[in-house]
């Protein structure tokens, strides 16, 4: 593994906006479940609100402010125009907050908030780019950081085509260019920045050095693949071709897992914290999504392809952020207001910087929302949902106030 520099790390008051926002934005789509049923399908204006909701309002913010920090560390290099940030996150912001109004009240508002949302993640896509051009350091996490920011251009432009398709300013097939955009942002963006990332942060958190970089590769090369096949076959309509990309994800998501594994086993750290405990549930619901996925396909049943997306997004995704968070936001408060203090006068431990029993109660209840939560869809279940969207409600609630007390703590 590469060692990183934070000497390139841009200022706290650029980063921490994006995952304040998008905690706020986490906590307002776990509320937002307490009103939804646990049969549905995926083209109901209320339900493509809250996915966006969801992806573009946590997900998204949280990795842009992400990769804002990680980015130039990983390069050794600087951002090309690192000022853009204060550009992109009221893009970003303003532009989630519209498109979520025009799925669940004014459809009309969609394109407006497409358009900022498609200038946010251009200017981010391209900031990205010319960042990269100022290194010669070629490794597995920039080449996802460059396929990723391609699908993430491709995802939108398709996505802003869907928002004038439902405008009715645009003559298009809806449901073909919904599967192309889902797969170019859930698969090409998210996925593999996730894959790149956690190549420099697991090990990293982990103290795991010297492990074989074999099987992580042949992810990357085969999700790129399988995305790629995906997106042309729903956007030529052809189902084959997108059942042959689903295969060849799931072979990339094989070697994926198999990479935590090797990384896993030559773990020095012990500490069952609260990184630990959500990588391991992180990992677990990623399995039970794509075992649920192969009995979708072979079965054809809607519940349990919605409980495969759900632990997913809920259990993988969500916990791999939400745990990453506990690492590095103390960090980014700790270099930058305590740092320079070192030598001078005593400074908090990373640890010391939050709420353990904060962070236990918001695991916990997360934990148990999601459980519940995809038994209620597996099962159409309202009161297993219903249970599942309270828990996480709760969840979310510590999220926030532990997050609020990191981001406040040491400040003037």
């Amino acid at each position: 593994m590469r060692a990183v520099s934070s000497d390139f790390a841009p200022p706290l008051k650029l980063i921490s906006p994006f995952f304040s926002y998008g905690v706020i934005f986490y906590l307002l789509s776990m509320m937002a479940l307490l009103f939804f049923k646990p049969s549905f399908t995926y083209a109901q204006m209320d339900v493509a609100g809250w996915v966006h909701l969801f992806l573009l309002g946590f997900v998204m913010m949280v990795i842009f402010g992400a990769m804002a920090q990680l980015i130039p560390v990983v390069l050794e290099a600087g951002h090309a125009v690192v000022d853009v940030y204060y550009v992109i996150f009221p893009l970003l912001l303003g532009g989630v907050t519209l498109m979520v109004c025009g799925f669940w009240l004014m459809p009309s508002l969609l394109p407006y908030g497409g358009l900022l949302v498609l200038i946010a993640m251009i200017i981010f896509a391209v900031e990205n780019i010319a960042t990269l051009k100022k290194t010669t350091i070629r490794t597995l996490t920039i080449d996802t950081v460059a396929w990723s920011n391609g699908y993430l251009l491709l995802g939108i432009l398709t996505g802003f085509a869907i928002a004038l398709g439902l405008s009715g300013n645009l003559g298009i097939n809806v449901p073909l260019m919904l599967k192309a955009h889902v797969y170019a942002v859930l698969g090409g963006y998210v996925v593999l920045t996730i894959i790149g990332l956690s190549l420099i942060l697991i090990p990293m958190f982990s103290l795991a050095h010297g492990f074989e970089e074999t099987a992580i590769n042949r992810a990357f090369k085969l999700v790129i693949t399988g995305v790629g096949v995906v997106f042309a076959g729903a956007f030529f309509a052809q189902e084959w071709l997108m059942y042959l990309g689903y295969m060849i994800n799931i072979a990339g998501i094989f070697f994926y897992i198999w990479q935590i594994y090797i990384i896993a086993k030559l773990t020095v750290r012990k500490e069952w914290d609260i990184w630990a405990k959500s990588m391991v549930f992180a990992f677990a619901t990623l399995i039970v999504s794509i075992v649920l996925g192969l009995f979708y396909f072979l079965m054809g049943i809607e519940s349990i392809l919605h409980a495969s997306v759900w632990f997913l997004l809920l259990g993988f995704i969500s916990s791999m952020i939400t745990g990453h968070l506990y690492k590095i936001v103390p960090f980014l408060v700790w270099f930058e207001r305590f740092a320079p203090l070192v030598g001078k006068k005593k400074v908090p431990m990373l640890h010391e910087m939050y709420s353990k029993e904060g962070a236990a109660m918001m695991f916990n209840f997360t934990a148990a929302g999601v459980v519940l939560g995809g038994l209620g869809l597996l099962f159409e279940s309202d009161i297993l949902f219903k249970a599942g969207g309270s828990f996480l409600f709760a969840g979310a609630i510590f999220l926030y106030i532990t997050m609020k007390k990191m981001l406040a703590y040491g400040a003037n």
